[in-house]
């Protein structure tokens, strides 16, 4: 896959490294000179490319008619709003990807511009704070869908809610999958009849609220009863 990378800050720096590490080929185009200096310090030389972004010529010169993947993610969020549609509208690039740096302005990234996918880095920040100070002791281990949905993992306490009951008949959320219990160091795929132990590491697939209502199952009751909450 042949990525070109606008904006060789801390971000875009990562991806390349990211991405060069998984074989694919990359350009990363920056202008800056101080940042520039720093680039080929931490990027291979082919990798780079020296001229404004927002320049036709330029992105012709780095090869944006044999582009995969556009990814706008300069400071200026006009400077990759225009860089998404001059991709599409222009050189027919198959997918855009967009950097927003003002939350106020995330309204405009969408297919009006030919943005495919808009990365609203500080929505997705605050989202995930906000979630980890609910989650108690559960742990987030993954990000899926754009941050919709999460893999979590947590430790069964004792006097846990859920310890004791099948899985079939645990009030479990809506948007939550068990994926797996392991148990003494071994893997266990969850079945209906499969019931939690104290001390269990138990590993789930949640949706947007559904952490914190496991978090709730997962928690200790007033009485140290093993019952399921109602």
């Amino acid at each position: 896959m042949f990525v070109i990378i606008t904006g060789g800050g801390r971000t875009g720096t990562y991806l390349a490294i990211t991405l060069l590490n998984s074989g694919h080929k990359v350009r990363l185009l920056e202008q800056r000179r101080d940042v520039l200096a720093r680039l080929h310090r931490e990027l291979p030389t082919e990798a780079i490319y020296e001229g404004d972004p927002t320049d036709p010529q330029v992105l012709e010169d780095v090869g944006i008619r044999q582009a995969n993947v556009l990814a706008a993610i300069t400071t200026s969020d006009a400077d990759n709003l225009a860089l998404c549609y001059l991709a599409r509208e222009r050189y027919q690039v198959p997918r855009t990807i967009a950097r927003v740096n003002n939350p106020r302005t995330a309204w405009l990234f969408n297919q009006t511009f030919h943005v495919d996918v808009a990365v609203n880095q500080a929505a997705i920040l605050a989202g995930t704070i906000k979630e980890e100070m609910s989650l108690g002791d559960m742990m987030t281990l993954l990000k899926l869908r754009r941050g919709q949905y999460s893999l979590v993992e947590e430790k069964i306490p004792p006097g846990a809610r859920a310890i004791g009951i099948p899985l079939k008949d645990l009030s479990l959320p809506k948007e939550c999958v068990i994926a797996a219990i392991i148990r003494q160091g071994q893997i266990q795929i969850p079945r209906g009849i499969s019931t939690f132990q104290e001390g269990d590491e138990v590993l789930a697939v949640v949706g947007p609220g559904a952490a914190e209502e496991l978090a709730a199952l997962f928690s200790r009751t007033d009485n140290n009863s093993n019952h399921a909450p109602k």
